[in-house]
C-alpha cells in the first residue's frame, strides 16, 4: 500500500495573491500615463482655500469662498454622463448641465498633494462646473484600503457664483 501525502501547515501564510504593491505602483503608472499623453483630458481644478474662508460657526457654510489658484489635473470625463436638463419655474427657464468626473486618487494625493472635495470648481471645455457629489467607488479586488477611483458629480455653474481667471 502506497503512502498517501499527509498535508501540512505552512510556517507563515502565502504573499497576498492577485495585487500587492508593486501591482498598484504599476496600475498608478500605467493609470497615470494613459490620462496624461493617451486620453488627455485635462482640467483645472480650482479647490477652496481652507485657511482665508470664512465658514459659518454653526452650519459650516461660507458665503463668500476663497480659492486657491488653479491646478491642472489630467482626469476622465464620463461622456455617458453629460446630459443637459431643462427646467421651468416660476422663475423662467433653468438649463442644467451636468458631468461625471473620474480622478485617479493615487495620483492626486501623493503627486500632486491634491485632495477633491464638494464645493471646489473645475474648468472643463470652457465651461465651469461645481462639485457636488464624491463617491469612491468598488475598490479592486476587494482591498477597501487601497481605492484607486474618485468620481465626482458636477454641475455647471450660475454665472456670478464663481469668477476664474483663465
Amino acid at each position: 500500500m502506497a503512502k498517501r501525502n499527509q498535508f501540512t501547515q505552512p510556517a507563515a501564510p502565502p504573499p497576498p495573491m492577485f495585487i500587492n504593491q508593486p501591482e498598484r505602483d504599476l496600475h498608478k503608472q500605467v493609470v497615470s500615463e494613459v490620462a496624461e499623453r493617451v486620453i488627455g483630458q485635462p482640467i483645472l481644478y480650482y479647490p477652496i482655500d481652507m485657511e482665508t474662508t470664512e465658514f459659518h460657526p454653526l452650519y459650516g457654510e461660507a458665503i463668500q469662498k476663497n480659492f486657491l489658484p488653479p491646478i491642472r489635473v489630467y482626469v476622465f470625463v464620463d461622456f455617458g454622463t453629460t446630459y443637459n436638463e431643462t427646467k421651468v419655474d416660476k422663475f423662467g427657464l433653468e438649463k442644467d448641465q451636468n458631468v461625471t468626473v473620474h480622478f485617479h486618487k493615487r495620483r492626486l494625493t501623493e503627486d500632486q498633494n491634491v485632495y477633491v472635495r464638494e464645493g471646489d470648481f473645475i474648468l472643463y471645455n470652457q465651461v465651469l462646473y461645481e462639485i457636488v457629489k464624491l463617491t469612491e467607488p468598488a475598490s479592486p479586488y476587494g482591498q477597501h484600503e487601497n481605492r484607486i477611483d474618485i468620481t465626482a458629480k458636477c454641475i455647471k455653474s450660475r454665472k456670478g457664483l464663481f469668477n476664474a481667471q483663465w
